[in-house]
């Protein structure tokens, strides 16, 4: 919990209800429960670090909304339409006139969700903090068009809120033509909906295996539409902890965890990949150019050749995984 709800709490510009079940909708791994009722709590997440790192601390956790519920609250989420969906399923979740109260940041655009939702409920005051408000308002049926549907784009399934949303990222495409067809047992870290792992299947009939590791449950189940040949095997983990050996590991890595990039994401799935590959597998990386994960691959790889750039990204092959100890590889172009 941000220190931003914990304050509007305790100075009681928000309240929960004395009894009954409190749903958490899309809470952060930075969720601080202390001032939240202790033993009511569920914390509703299709994000997998944030899911495995609540429920470790002894939360309880779940993967979708089974209600009933006495009050909801709603952590804002960068994208506008999965912040509406959940403020809907908060409503649809709790009784008519049951709390549900709102914490987001200013850069996650809860000032506009503050104004939407103005636009069908009884708002309250409103307690700005840290950069962000918490507001609450007794819930009611949302607007219909705020339940999110999954979408077609580019002829694949997507959804609210999962990375590319819209279409095909350029990265992705970008990677994919680069690629020469693979085989053996392949893992695409980060798989999102699924763009390259088809691709992968569809360019290669040597291909035995290919696992799909990806942390967003929500970009998973599109990809299960999305890629339908048998080879594939999808799985709901943090890419950054995937345990096997591969032949080939092919990934388009996340490069921020809010609206900041943040470059250690990056050298996390480098490290990963690593980890991963068999003594004589390749990984093959795409990356926005201007991101320093050059120093990252030369300590996990014995040779780093950059396979292309164009439209401000970077195609990376990397090859001869290093072991702790053994001296940095070369890089060249």
């Amino acid at each position: 919990m941000t220190s931003r709800l914990r304050d509007a709490l305790e100075r009681g510009a928000v309240a929960l209800p004395d009894e009954g079940r409190i749903l958490l909708l899309r809470p952060t791994a930075a969720l601080d429960e202390g001032a939240l009722p202790a033993g009511r709590c569920v914390a509703v997440t299709g994000f997998r670090p944030d899911f495995d790192a609540l429920a470790a601390r002894g939360l309880e956790t779940a993967r979708d909304v089974e209600g009933p519920f006495a009050a909801a609250v709603v952590f804002v989420p960068r994208a506008k339409a999965l912040a509406r969906d959940l403020v809907a399923r908060a409503c649809a979740a709790v009784p008519e006139g049951a709390p549900v109260v709102v914490d987001g940041a200013k850069e996650d655009g809860v000032d506009s969700l503050l104004r939407a939702v103005r636009g069908f409920a009884d708002v309250g005051e409103a307690h700005a903090k840290a950069h962000g408000k918490v507001f609450a308002f007794p819930a009611r049926p949302a607007p219909a068009d705020w339940i999110a549907a999954p979408t077609e784009a580019d002829g694949f399934r997507t959804a609210a809120g999962v990375f590319s949303a819209d279409g095909v990222d350029p990265g992705s495409a970008m990677l994919a033509d680069a690629l020469p067809p693979l085989s053996g047992r392949v893992c695409d870290l980060g798989a999102g909906w699924g763009y390259l792992a088809s691709r992968v299947l569809g360019d290669s009939d040597k291909v035995e295996a290919l696992d799909l590791v990806e942390a967003e449950a929500d970009a998973l189940d599109c990809a299960r539409r999305n890629v339908t040949d048998a080879r594939a095997a999808f799985h709901w983990a943090d890419a950054t902890r995937w345990e096997g050996r591969y032949d080939a590991v092919v990934t388009n890595p996340p490069f921020h965890a809010s609206r900041r990039a943040d470059p250690a994401l990056g050298r996390a799935f480098v490290a990963a990949a690593a980890r991963l590959l068999a003594p004589r597998g390749r990984a093959w990386f795409v990356a926005n150019r201007h991101l320093p994960y050059e120093g990252a691959l030369a300590e996990a790889f014995g040779e780093v050749v950059t396979r292309g750039e164009a439209r401000g990204y970077k195609v990376i092959e990397a090859s001869r995984p290093l072991g702790g100890g053994k001296r940095p590889g070369r890089t060249r172009r």
